[in-house]
């Protein structure tokens, strides 16, 4: 039996899955991703569309799982409006959350990330962090595609390992 926080979180992320925020690719982009993940199918085409160092939006199409797809959808909302700079401190923070193996982070950080703290449980689940991390590596290419993307945080960059697989 869960927790009714948990339920709170699986609704929230049914509701994303159901109803995206941002689906529905745009013209105007700046930068195009197409991201797949091999171990389940998942993919995503995600359009960046900037207006000089701020993200004025995501748009995006894509196929799989309720939690690939929440995601992308929960990141469209995240980013949207933000900075580049804080754009990019919010994936850092969301690559560190699914690798926190569901125990989640500090108040501060999980207050940044809103909505997206509903997938702190996916994070029990190795083969689903792909899954959620899907969107957020399409809106990091499409960034270094951009030529505004940063240099990634020491522990952005660790890919999953066996263990996570």
């Amino acid at each position: 039996m869960s927790s009714p926080m948990e339920q709170l979180y699986q609704q929230l992320i049914l509701d994303h899955a159901k109803s995206p925020h941002g689906r529905g690719l745009a013209d105007g982009f700046t930068a195009e991703s197409f991201q797949v993940n091999p171990t389940c199918g998942d993919e995503v085409r995600l359009r960046v569309h900037l207006d000089g160092d701020t993200i004025d939006r995501v748009s995006w199409e894509g196929q799989g799982c309720s939690i690939s797809q929440a995601s992308v959808s929960i990141m469209s909302e995240l980013v949207s409006g933000t900075p580049v700079e804080a754009a990019e401190d919010l994936a850092d923070t969301f690559r560190r959350l699914m690798h926190a193996r569901g125990e989640g982070l500090d108040e501060e950080s999980e207050d940044k990330l809103g909505d997206a703290t509903a997938l702190t449980g996916v994070a029990r689940y190795p083969a689903r962090i792909k899954c959620a991390l899907l969107g957020w590596s399409a809106l990091r290419d499409a960034l270094i595609q951009s030529g505004r993307a940063g240099e990634p945080a020491p522990d952005a960059t660790a890919r999953p390992t066996e263990e996570d697989a």
